[in-house]
């Protein structure tokens, strides 16, 4: 196996003796930033449930100067002006808390001594457990200022990438490949829109405990930026994928398969297909189209494979599945091959009956909302909910169906609320969901479950989503986690999931 790194083929163990080397010029490249730890005062964030740092929390001085935890939960303080006296800083993360002072303050006053260290223990709201950032400039930037060890192999970020939109993610050949949408770039504005792409060894195999972090070697250009690995010959216009699969061809060989779209904007597309990645080039290529006006007859969202009595089918969704093909590549290539559900079942040839068809039919009182299979309801509040984009994955630990996606509307933010939901098929019915990572006023769109890293017979799973300003209301972007992907972990024996089971 071998990945293309620019013009040059690097193959098996010389990649990896290749990737140590340069691992170690970048440790030498930055460890002169280690003589200025003793000038830092260390503050660190921690989890008071499981003593884990928390990323993505914000200290605030009241001058309003702000510092954001990195991935470890540190801050690497040093502020002429502010350093040797009582500072007040106040503490905020979405979906965790701060104890207040008696005036109402959630902060800490502490004394900023060089070289010295303040431990602060926030309590977490979420069920589930914010773990690090995968994606972008500085995931440990205050950690490598305060010479302290990071788990990745580069720690302050790979492929010259500044923020990157909506993963998806397979195993392929026995390693992870990873695709990620529009990739923003350090130096200028504009990035590129061709979709890019990275490949990580899997755990147990070369990888990381996926509760450590994700060691990224991305596909790139001469420059060293992340390169686009679906451009198809296009000129003008994002090309984004989704529905990433692994399936055989012909011959038996495995291939890497995805739906590609070719968009002018968010709700106009221009032509949409099938692709295949090729191995030689490190690229996607155009295999089929599909029909402009069917967005239903082709692989999309996060597939899942299912064999069952009638065959070996991929299932597609959402979040809910809803159309489904035979897992073979020629009949993935043709959108006549594909099925939906509808209320008589999986049937060709007709649309499916999927949420929005069911919540027409009840507004119109032709269908009770007890009868419904894709309209959960927050078990909190009793509210029906509009569930955007998630993943759908079977759980072993369970033994059922569960769901992790967000929902639009309805909460403290527009697309940054997080529900867990189970089913007993994949068709449901999904009638109960748990929200299980909240944010305000910011959004965290299009999050999937990622399989191959469950836990302890499925009852520890992790999930991923893009952490935008995009879509949310809020004028201040987060330095650095913006529009870049962040790890969550989630333990199923939580007792307030109950309430969605």
């Amino acid at each position: 196996m071998h990945r293309i790194l620019g013009k040059q083929r690097v193959f098996g163990v010389g990649w990896r003796f290749l990737h140590l080397c340069i691992s170690c010029i970048l440790w030498l490249l930055i460890s002169p930033l280690y003589a200025a730890a003793p000038d830092c005062f260390q503050i660190q964030v921690v989890d008071e449930q499981t003593g884990r740092g928390v990323p993505l929390v914000e200290l605030e001085t009241v001058n309003h100067l702000r510092f954001i935890t990195d991935s470890a939960g540190r801050v690497a303080f040093n502020e002429p002006g502010l350093m040797k006296q009582e500072v007040f800083f106040f503490v905020r993360s979405h979906g965790y808390e701060f104890p207040k002072d008696g005036f109402g303050f959630a902060g800490a006053r502490l004394k900023t001594e060089p070289g010295a260290k303040a431990v602060l223990k926030i309590k977490r709201l979420n069920i589930a457990e914010r773990l690090y950032r995968i994606t972008g400039e500085g995931i440990y930037r205050d950690s490598v200022l305060l010479g302290e060890k990071a788990p990745l192999a580069e720690p302050l970020g790979s492929g010259q990438v500044a923020g990157q939109d909506s993963v998806v993610v397979a195993p392929y050949h026995g390693k992870l490949f990873w695709f990620w949408g529009d990739t923003n770039r350090l130096k200028y504005p504009l990035g590129h829109y061709w979709t890019s792409g990275a490949t990580s060894e899997l755990p147990g195999r070369g990888g990381l405990d996926p509760a450590a972090g994700v060691n990224l070697r991305y596909f790139v250009d001469s420059d060293g930026f992340s390169k686009p690995v679906c451009r198809l010959g296009v000129k003008d216009g994002p090309i984004w994928i989704d529905g990433l699969l692994t399936v055989a061809d012909g011959t038996g060989r495995d291939r890497l398969v995805c739906h590609y779209s070719h968009v002018k904007s968010l709700g106009e597309v221009l032509d949409h297909g099938l692709a295949v990645f090729n191995d030689d080039k490190g690229e996607f290529e155009r295999t089929a189209g599909f029909r402009l006006d069917d967005l239903a007859r082709c692989p999309h969202g996060h597939p899942i494979r299912r064999p069952d009595a009638s065959g070996d089918w991929f299932y597609f969704g959402n979040p809910f599945p809803v159309s489904r093909v035979k897992a073979d590549l020629k009949q993935l290539a043709d959108p006549d091959s594909y099925e939906v559900w509808t209320r008589g079942g999986w049937k060709r040839e007709t649309r499916p009956f999927d949420a929005t068809e069911e919540r027409a039919l009840i507004k119109a009182g032709q269908l009770k909302p007890g009868e419904a299979r894709f309209q959960p309801v927050d078990v909190d509040t009793g509210g029906p909910l509009a569930m955007h984009f998630g993943s759908v994955c079977w759980n072993d630990f369970r033994k059922r169906w569960i769901m992790i996606a967000v929902a639009r509307g309805g909460g403290p933010s527009f697309l940054g609320e997080v529900y867990y939901a189970e089913a007993p098929e994949l068709t449901g019915p999904w009638t109960r969901a748990k929200k299980i990572v909240t944010h305000y006023k910011y959004s965290f769109y299009n999050p999937v479950q990622h399989p191959f890293f469950d836990q302890a017979g499925g009852r520890v799973i992790y999930f991923e989503g893009t952490y935008a300003e995009t879509f949310s209301g809020n004028p201040v972007a987060t330095p650095r986690y913006d529009y870049n992907q962040i790890m969550y972990r989630l333990d199923l024996t939580d007792p307030r999931l109950k309430l969605a089971q």
